[in-house]
């Protein structure tokens, strides 16, 4: 039996069956309060190729910067809701702010500047720690997945994004700065555990930016060692590919079916859907 680079059997997942039926959707937080690490382009690549595979996927935009949203070619100056509104306007109806990228089964709830305020104006709040899990909440009977692309902090927004989250996905990059910061996240993740979400779920972590180097192979033992089993299979290479399909406005699934980087994060869907965490 073949092994991949950590001595694991190495598995090829199945393509996923097409659903009968849609919904209730699984919500992911793909989260790391390091910034740099691949949040955004697995949010995006992951969503693309399980749309790909008939999944309807929902990506909520939770991070000030908005590249989610300028990842799937949208420009959310010139939109009239985004989440912001979605979360501190209670007579928005959230499918308003729902917005449809250019391809099939694949939508987006934008995020703009204006998200920075938001970490200030929770803090007064009631039930603040809820508020995007209750905005969430009417879309989850429409969609397969949604994945909520955090930003690169574990402050009020993060939280809310634990909260409203089935589990949490962890892209590291294969160096050792970004190993730094994880323990810090986990302890977050066990404080919303214990406190607000018991039913929170580490899915796994993704390892991205690898390179063949020894550098990269012992940080990727590393790791393993840390979180042995919720490593994913499947790692995501370094490759220029990426930024070229951001500024394409494109999932690279689409972009550039057939590369290297494609197929591996199409395995990453596979390996969701095959392990149950996605229908």
């Amino acid at each position: 039996m073949p092994t991949d680079m950590l001595g694991r059997e190495y598995e090829t997942f199945p393509v996923p069956s097409p659903l009968q039926q849609h919904g209730p959707a699984r919500v992911i937080a793909m989260c790391n309060q390091k910034g740099g690490v691949g949040k955004t382009t697995s949010s995006i690549n992951i969503a693309g190729a399980l749309s790909q595979y008939g999944r309807r996927c929902l990506i909520v935009d939770f991070d000030p910067q908005g590249a989610a949203t300028v990842g799937l070619g949208i420009n959310a100056n010139t939109v009239d809701n985004t989440i912001y509104t979605a979360l501190f306007d209670m007579r928005v109806d959230v499918h308003d702010v729902v917005r449809r990228t250019a391809f099939e089964n694949l939508d987006i709830i934008p995020a703009n500047i204006d998200l920075s305020a938001a970490e200030v104006q929770l803090v007064t709040e009631v039930g603040r720690e809820q508020i995007l899990n209750s905005v969430l909440r009417p879309l989850r009977d429409e969609y397969d997945v949604i994945i909520i692309d955090c930003q690169p902090s574990l402050g009020l927004l993060t939280v809310n994004a634990l909260t409203a989250a089935d589990g949490v996905i962890i892209p590291v990059a294969a160096e050792f700065f970004a190993l730094r910061g994880v323990a810090l996240l986990m302890q977050s993740i066990q404080k919303v555990q214990s406190r607000i979400n018991p039913n929170l779920k580490v899915y796994g972590v993704l390892v991205t930016m690898f390179t063949r180097t020894l550098h990269c192979e012992e940080v990727m033992q590393r790791i393993y060692e840390a979180f042995q089993d919720k490593v994913f299979h499947t790692v995501i290479s370094r490759s220029i590919k990426l930024p070229d399909s951001t500024v394409a406005a494109a999932p690279i699934t689409m972009y550039a079916p057939n590369h290297k980087t494609s197929q591996e994060y199409r395995e990453v869907a596979r390996e969701l859907v095959a392990n149950g965490v996605i229908a």
